[in-house]
């Protein structure tokens, strides 16, 4: 449908349900919702079909002040009422360009993932055969506190988290009988209430969620007190990232209507299982799916590619699906989190595993060391695109991993690659290896050295901050 009519259907919506506000939404490179709002009586067909100007310079890795100005174009397939607003309010999803020629703005996450998508249709797996789509689906990790303080400057550093379900000491307990412990491993996931405080709150949230027209929905209590998990089924690449920028959005002010607060840290909660973010792509020729074969686990050649070249990127990918310092505190030696670069059928200790399927069309292949901290427009195109390089170098990802890899004797971890440890690890790679992030022009280099620079503006700004637990460990030396 051309922009024309889709704009006429709006500015009829707008008049027909007294719409006072349409909200333009964009996202930075840190992977935050922005916005800027028009009064409903305020919108044409002209800022509907061409955008608005905003200020590039306010957003962190964006634009410097003396060239500011970015348009705003809204994806006028989007559009949904915003159901938690006082005054009823339109949203649409926004990309970003420039003001003179229209062209994409290279730092722009979403452009990025909209580029890939586009650009898909172009490239082919070695025998030749096309690839004109991709399909994602995700499972998101999430935890929800009663109260959350927290307290920084320069003489005091500090936080609590609150929470009726929390199993350390000074809390309640998690659950009765537990005398105040943490629960035994497993003792957490899918539990039942009334050991799970919160089913109710994820029941809504998934129901506001299909009244924004996303579905093949589930939801269960994570592997943690306080952890909650969501899965979302499967769409092309940019409507999954468009979705998980919703999805966050709506657990955030569905907790805040219970008086709770959400986070999308991936270890807020020590000692305990950090939040995964597990995404789930498959390749399409059009109905034909390309992840179906007869190799290992019923995997074709061009998955098996796939899979050998996000493991031969996963370092550099880290700087993406696992994009904060804390990100690296769930990943960490010696807990039972995907931090081995092997693959395997169904074996959920695999940095990436080819879950059970019993039809072609449901092969898959899901990466499981991401956590829902991760920019889902950046991640999810660096894992595409790594898997595409992988494909078009016919690589191999060695013998498949066909056990549980967190019972492996010290001397048996021997050679198998690792994730990064630490976000500056992470951020090293990608400076070593990012040509695959490039080709055709889908990220730009513009936009790797903007999102190099704010992370590692983060890296320094902790750096200079003492902890508690240094002042523990160290104020007595």
């Amino acid at each position: 449908m051309s922009k024309t009519v889709l704009a006429d259907e709006i500015i009829a919506q707008i008049e027909a349900e007294g719409v006072r506000t349409v909200d333009l939404r964009f996202t930075d490179l840190n992977g935050r919702t922005r916005h800027t709002s028009i009064e409903g009586r305020s919108v044409d067909r002209r800022a509907l079909e061409r955008g608005v100007l905003i200020d590039g310079s306010a957003i962190a890795g964006w634009r410097d002040v003396a060239e500011g100005d970015l348009l705003l174009e809204p994806d006028l397939e989007t559009r949904h009422l915003d159901p938690f607003a006082a005054q009823p309010t339109l949203v649409l999803t926004c990309s970003t360009a420039e003001p003179a020629a229209g062209m994409a703005y290279e730092r722009d996450p979403r452009a990025a993932a909209v580029h890939a998508e586009t650009r898909l249709r172009e490239w082919r797996t070695p025998d030749g055969q096309s690839i004109d789509r991709i399909l994602a689906s995700a499972e998101v990790g999430f935890f929800l506190f009663d109260d959350v303080r927290v307290e920084q400057g320069p003489m005091a550093s500090g936080y609590r988290l609150t929470s009726s379900e929390a199993a350390n000491a000074g809390n309640r307990e998690y659950a009765a009988g537990n005398s105040g412990h943490r629960p035994p491993p497993g003792r957490a996931s899918m539990s039942l209430a009334p050991a799970d405080h919160q089913g109710d709150i994820r029941a809504e949230i998934t129901t506001v969620l299909q009244g924004l027209g996303i579905g093949e929905l589930r939801h269960e209590h994570g592997a943690s007190p306080c952890q909650h998990k969501l899965v979302i089924g499967r769409g092309g690449l940019l409507q999954t990232c468009d979705r998980l920028q919703t999805l966050k959005y709506v657990v955030r002010q569905v907790a805040a209507s219970y008086g709770k607060s959400a986070t999308f840290m991936a270890k807020p909660v020590a000692v305990e299982p950090g939040a995964p973010l597990h995404l789930a792509l498959s390749l399409w020729n059009g109905e034909e799916p390309l992840f179906a074969g007869h190799g290992y686990g019923d995997l074709s050649g061009t998955c098996l590619a796939f899979i050998a070249g996000v493991l031969h990127h996963a370092r550099a990918l880290n700087a993406f699906t696992n994009p904060t310092t804390n990100s690296y505190k769930r990943l960490q030696a010696g807990d039972d989190e995907p931090t081995l670069l092997a693959y395997a059928a169904h074996n959920r200790s695999a940095a990436l595993r080819i879950p059970y399927a019993d039809r072609p069309e449901s092969k898959r292949v899901e990466c499981r060391f991401a956590d829902p901290s991760a920019n889902p427009y950046l991640a999810l195109t660096a894992i595409l695109l790594a898997g595409i390089d992988g494909i078009e170098r016919r690589l191999e990802p060695g013998d498949a991993m066909d056990r549980n890899l967190y019972d492996l004797r010290p001397e048996e971890l021997e050679g198998i690659p690792v994730v990064c440890r630490s976000l500056d690890e992470a951020l090293n790679a990608l400076e070593a290896d990012h040509d695959f992030l490039t080709r055709d022009g889908v990220m730009a280099y513009e936009l790797l050295e903007g999102y190099l620079e704010i992370k590692r503006a983060e890296i320094d700004h902790l750096a200079r901050l003492p902890t508690p637990v240094e002042l523990e460990l160290y104020y007595g030396v």
